[in-house]
């Protein structure tokens, strides 16, 4: 696809796109969750809606539940889902959301380690991110550090988050 093709493309895409917000932790609350805070801001700054927040244990059951509901109730058009992305035994997250996608989206877990290979090194191997379709939903899963939602919502999903929910409209 031409650059010219790409811009007219993404020039028919919604403005405004319905987002739920999800962050998978143990520990945190309403209060302390940094990073679902930033996403949430974020998304409202850059004229999306947030129809939904929730917390949820690193447990794949609490995230399938939470995710499914978001799609059930058919207001959101993308889930983001932050946290639970590790590598310890805890981490399920990523698991959970990838066993779901109909359709994966590769290049933006591949663009997000490359991205942050750029700012740590080689550490980047160890970072667990992954997007697609479910449903007719986009669902990006990413990182919980404040950092690592900055980099993916300013140089992935903020730029792309239209021009993907426009051809699942359809």
């Amino acid at each position: 696809m031409t650059s010219h093709a790409v811009h007219e493309h993404k020039s028919q895409a919604p403005t405004s796109v319905p987002c739920l917000v999800i962050t998978c932790s143990d520990t945190r609350t309403p209060e302390t969750d940094g990073s679902g805070q930033l996403l949430m801001h974020m998304l409202k700054d850059a004229g999306h809606t947030v129809v939904g927040y929730h917390i949820v244990k690193d447990d794949p059951g609490q995230i399938l539940f939470r995710i499914n509901q978001g799609i059930a109730n058919g207001v959101a058009r993308a889930i983001i889902v932050n946290g639970g992305t590790g590598i310890s035994h805890r981490d399920s997250t990523f698991e959970a959301v990838d066993r779901m996608l109909e359709k994966r989206l590769d290049g933006f877990g591949e663009i997000f380690r490359h991205l942050t290979y750029q700012e740590i090194g080689s550490a980047a191997i160890m970072t667990r991110a992954t997007a697609g379709i479910i449903k007719g939903r986009a669902i990006f899963s990413i990182p919980g550090s404040e950092h690592a939602v900055k980099l993916a919502m300013e140089a992935l999903i903020l730029p792309e988050l239209p021009h993907i929910i426009q051809p699942l409209s359809k």
